[in-house]
């Protein structure tokens, strides 16, 4: 059946400013980044009372983790004989191909021990951390679109995209000129989804935690569904894909680990409280 409409991508992956190529991945990138920090980070630890320091070394710690967990995942999932030829790329986070589980597993390793060495209060920085995801996701999905990075499979749908720029950094089967769904778009528009939930939530000044665990829950759910649209990953197993196990890996395992946790943190708060307020009085 042939698509009704398509969208048809030829944008080059890559600015050339002169002698200078800069990928619009990398561009986006790094508005994310600026974005989730000013509108997301910022807002949510200064007033809270978390100096500007302390702030920007968060940023730069998180950022350096992330990229290189999301990379190193996405490269435990593709075939190891590319990257035997070519060393290079197990880290060329300027090609595409990242797999956000792994930024969310190293930023939270990270922030862990950030938080403890700076004397941090972990569930306040995880949550600005989920809110700096939020703002940016959306903003570094158009350069997986621009990329042509992440695809669903052939589809007739009338919002189907097409690459017809012949730089354009497709994956492994994926042709210029045919029309595939547009798995990244579904993930800006989930991020974007959640991103509102979580909105509503801080407006009604939860306690520390509760951004974290709902982002973590929330997301989970919503890359399970989208990598059954997502055709790049091979299913491993029982018909599912290995990101797939990692949703359900976080739903079953670590969000109810994470929430003893936040429950265990919060049992002490308390207690730490009461003992304060009896000797003061």
């Amino acid at each position: 059946m042939a698509a009704l409409g398509v969208i048809r991508i030829s944008v080059d992956p890559v600015l050339h400013l002169g002698p200078l190529p800069v990928h619009w991945y990398g561009v986006m990138y790094a508005l994310a980044f600026l974005a989730g920090f000013r509108f997301g980070v910022l807002p949510h630890l200064r007033p809270r009372g978390v100096s500007r320091r302390d702030c920007d070394r968060l940023l730069i710690w998180v950022i350096v983790a992330g990229l290189l967990g999301a990379r190193l995942y996405y490269d435990v999932q593709q075939p190891l004989g590319q990257y035997l030829h070519d060393p290079v790329r197990i880290i060329a986070v300027w090609e595409g191909g990242m797999d956000f589980f792994g930024a969310i597993f190293a930023g939270v390793a990270t922030i862990a021990l950030l938080c403890w060495r700076e004397r941090l209060r972990f569930w306040l920085v995880f949550d600005a951390a989920v809110l700096f995801a939020v703002v940016g996701q959306p903003i570094g999905r158009i350069g997986n679109i621009i990329n042509g990075d992440i695809l669903g499979g052939p589809s007739s749908l009338p919002w189907a995209t097409a690459y017809t720029n012949p730089h354009a950094i497709l994956q492994a089967g994926y042709h210029l000129g045919v029309a595939y769904q547009p798995a990244g778009a579904y993930e800006a528009l989930c991020a974007i989804a959640i991103g509102f939930v979580l909105l509503m939530l801080r407006r009604r000044q939860v306690h520390d935690g509760v951004l974290a665990l709902t982002y973590f829950g929330l997301y989970a759910v919503s890359q399970f569904l989208i990598f059954y649209v997502r055709q790049s990953e091979p299913v491993v197993g029982l018909g599912l894909k290995q990101s797939q196990w990692t949703c359900l890996a976080m739903l079953f395992i670590g969000l109810p680990l994470l929430f003893l946790l936040w429950r265990h943190t919060r049992t002490d708060a308390t207690q730490r409280t009461s003992v304060r307020s009896e000797a003061a009085s």
